[in-house]
């Protein structure tokens, strides 16, 4: 720890989700070889990559399974720091809607870290394995210099969506547009898309699927901002909340829609980071044997120890 530096980036992980579809806690489910979970090769290399500080982002409901499987681990090598995201941690005036169960989304993850974030910042999810090259390129924007001018500068891991599909479901992907700059013009959150032989399609609502190009770039939540977007977020949040429909109880309030929404508005730009890298996760129990198949591979590889 006593390399820690003032206004290094930290990495803040999202960890708090209920793990609906997958059906159990899967932020602690072993899919190494020595037991090991995917955060653990995620903080593996982000510390690689620069990054010694991170925040957990949690529920207090497995604060103490978490901190037992990873946190206790984590913290003889890099600081690490807690965060709740609680469904009644709102603006004021706003109250949780009876019967809402789900969690409001990865915005709200974020600031429930933000009495703890004094610098730039990388976001991931706990629950996806996404490769050292996104840590690296992530940490060395926000350690850059930019330009000072009237917009904020983020930055922005883009996976091939090719290398992002799951073999047991649709999955959802933030798609891009990038300009000849490789800056981000657009980014729409897709659902269900869907690995077809011809690639990967979305429902078209005939029984078929419109088809997607594999060769875009997706966000798979990786992020580098600056802190100044999370007082954006704090009054933007209380927007999304006021234009919520009486009995909407699965609204969230996304990164991807919300930096979209920057972007129209010119508040931000943001560096879309080409990843070669092939991106797994749990999203579905069955996502399990070939996640544990491809950790083995690359420790084989000699990728990881």
């Amino acid at each position: 720890k006593g390399d820690l530096i003032m206004n290094k980036p930290v990495l803040v992980v999202m960890a708090a989700g209920m793990g609906s579809r997958y059906g159990g806690m899967k932020q602690i489910d072993p899919v190494g070889p020595n037991g090991e979970v995917i955060i653990d090769y995620s903080l593996y290399d982000a510390y690689r990559a620069g990054f010694r500080t991170v925040i957990f982002v949690i529920k207090h409901e497995i604060e103490e399974a978490f901190r037992a499987a990873i946190g206790d681990r984590i913290s003889k090598i890099m600081e690490v720091k807690y965060a709740f995201q609680q469904l009644d941690i709102l603006p004021t005036g706003f109250e949780v809607p009876e019967n809402r169960e789900k969690p409001w989304g990865t915005c709200h993850a974020v600031l429930a870290a933000k009495n703890l974030i004094d610098g730039p910042f990388a976001v991931i999810n706990a629950d996806d394995y996404y490769g050292k090259e996104g840590f690296k390129k992530v940490h060395d924007f926000l350690v850059e210099e930019h330009s000072q001018d009237d917009l904020l500068h983020f930055c922005m891991a883009g996976f091939i969506l090719g290398n992002t599909l799951s073999e047991n479901g649709g999955v959802t992907r933030g798609i891009c547009q990038v300009d000849d700059r490789e800056l981000l013009t657009s980014i729409v959150e897709t659902h269900d898309i869907t690995k077809t032989a011809d690639g990967a399609g979305v429902p078209d609502g005939n029984g078929g699927f419109a088809p997607l190009d594999t060769n875009s770039h997706v966000s798979m939540n990786m992020w580098g901002f600056t802190p100044e977007i999370l007082d954006y977020l704090d009054q933007d949040f209380a927007a999304f909340l006021s234009a919520q429909k009486e009995g909407d109880l699965k609204c969230e309030y996304l990164i991807p829609t919300v930096v979209d929404d920057m972007l129209k508005k010119q508040l931000a730009d943001v560096q879309v980071l080409e990843t070669r890298d092939r991106w797994f996760g749990v999203t579905y129990a069955e996502d399990k044997a070939y996640v544990t198949d491809s950790i083995q591979a690359l420790v084989k590889g000699g990728i990881y120890p």
